[in-house]
C-alpha cells in the first residue's frame, strides 16, 4: 500500500487519538492540531501529567491510565522520549503510532512495527487530514486547486 493510501486508511478507520504531550496552551502546535481533529469528530484523549483537563477532556498522566480504547497514539514529544511511549502504545493495544513533524526515532519505530502497529513519522495529523480530506485552505494554506467558481 502506498504511503498516501496508508495515511488515508489510518485517518478514516481510527477515531480515538491519544495525544501524548498535548499542551493546554492554545498557541502550541499540539493544542492547535488536537482541537482541529476534535472539531472534525475525532475523540481526543489528552496525555500530559501537568494538567487535569485539556479541550474539555480529562487528561491522563500516561497511556496506561486511559480506561478506553485508543486507536492512534499521536506523539508531541522529543525523539529521545519516543521508545518508552511506543512500548506503552503496544501495551495498550493501539493500532497506530504517529510521531509528529520533526519527530523521528528508529527504536520507537521498530518497537511499534514489531508489534504490528502502523507507524507514521515526521508528519502532522492535522496537515495530513486537511491534505487528504480537504481543508488545507484553512488558515491560508494554498490547496493547489484552481477554480473560477466561488465556494458555495
Amino acid at each position: 500500500m502506498s504511503e498516501l493510501a496508508t495515511l488515508r486508511q489510518v485517518l478514516k478507520e481510527n477515531r480515538a487519538i491519544a495525544v501524548v504531550g498535548l499542551s493546554a496552551d492554545w498557541n502550541r502546535p499540539s493544542y492547535f492540531a488536537a482541537k482541529y481533529m476534535q472539531e472534525r469528530g475525532y475523540r481526543i484523549i489528552p496525555v500530559n501529567p501537568k494538567y487535569p483537563e485539556i479541550l474539555g477532556e480529562k487528561c491522563y498522566p500516561d497511556l496506561k491510565s486511559i480506561p478506553e480504547k485508543v486507536d492512534i497514539v499521536d506523539v508531541f514529544r522529543k525523539p529521545e522520549d519516543c521508545a518508552p511511549i511506543a512500548r506503552e502504545a503496544v501495551a495498550i493495544g493501539a493500532k497506530v503510532f504517529w510521531m509528529q513533524l520533526g519527530v523521528i526515532n528508529e527504536e520507537a519505530r521498530h518497537i511499534a512495527e514489531a508489534a504490528g502497529l502502523t507507524v507514521i513519522e515526521d508528519r502532522c495529523v492535522k496537515i495530513e487530514y486537511a491534505r487528504l480530506f480537504g481543508g488545507l485552505n484553512f488558515m491560508g494554506v494554498n490547496t493547489g486547486i484552481v477554480s473560477s467558481r466561488r465556494p458555495l
